[in-house]
Parts: structure tokens; sequence; C-alpha cells
């Protein structure tokens, strides 16, 4: 049985590229060695080592990652599990179209010129001085229409 220990290091070599640590590499080759000797003492007949020490090895190591991750998985098929619904109920959408149609009258409530400064700057992205230079308007006006849309939307976002 010296073919066994010929094998040890290509076995090892084999787990530890598939991301066992030493402990574990080295306790699922031991594990497959004590297999091997059990099936050759109960007669077994081994045509070809290598492959059946790497077959064991790997099939160990298998089993070992499915109990360490056995917690993940349930035995019950998906049909027949109790699974929490997290989409918005009657109540929830209600709600929520109440707030959007709030906003939207915020939004309204706005002037034209307001609405097109709080859009090129928080939708587009563009600063205040560019915004200005456009509309040719002061940077402090594009700062206080930004104010008052930030100011009028938020005071209806945060209603309930």
């Amino acid at each position: 049985m010296e073919w066994l220990t010929d094998h040890f290091h290509r076995l090892r070599g084999l787990l530890r590229r598939r991301g066992r640590t030493r402990e574990e590499t080295e306790d699922c080759i031991q594990e497959a060695y004590l297999k091997v000797i059990h099936y050759l003492q109960q007669g077994g007949e081994i045509k070809e080592p290598e492959a059946f020490l790497v077959r064991s090895v790997l099939n160990l190591a298998r089993d070992l990652r499915e109990r360490e991750h056995a917690e993940l998985y349930v035995a019950q098929p998906v049909e027949e599990l109790d699974l929490v619904d997290f989409s918005a109920g009657p109540d929830d959408l209600l709600v929520a179209e109440q707030c959007a149609d709030r906003l939207i009258k915020a939004w309204d409530s706005l002037g034209p010129r307001t609405q097109q400064v709080y859009y090129l700057h928080r939708v587009n992205g563009i600063p205040y001085a560019q915004i200005a230079r456009t509309l040719r308007i002061s940077v402090s006006a594009v700062e206080k229409a930004i104010a008052r849309a930030l100011t009028t939307l938020g005071k209806e976002a945060r209603r309930e």
C-alpha cells in the first residue's frame, strides 16, 4: 500500500486549489486513505489507484462543503415553502399614491422658472453658475429657486 503515500502531494495540491484549508485537506486525505484501506481489507480490488483516490478525496471534499452550508438549503420543494410577501399592500399603495399626488401639486405650485432651475440642477446636474448664465439670471436667483423648490417639495415629502 505504498502507492497511497505516493499520491499525497498531488491530492493535497488538488484540494488546496479548490479552496480547502490545510486542515480540511489533510482530514479529507486521511479519511480517503482510511476508506481505501477498509475497502481493501474487505477484499475489494482497486484497478486504478490514483483515479480511485482522486475521486474519493473530491467526493469527501464536496460532502464537507455541503455539510458546512447545510443551513442554506431546505429539503422541501419551493412550492411548499411559506414565503413572506414583501409587495406593497392596498393601504401602502393608497398612501404612496396620495403622496405622489401631493408632490405633483407641490411641483405645480412652483413657478415655471423655479421648476426649470430645479430640473437643470437636480436632474441634469448643471452647476448654479452655468444655470445662471444660460437663463441670464444671477447665481443668487438660482440659489433662491433651488431653496424654494427644496422647501416646498421637502415639506410635502415629509407629510404623512
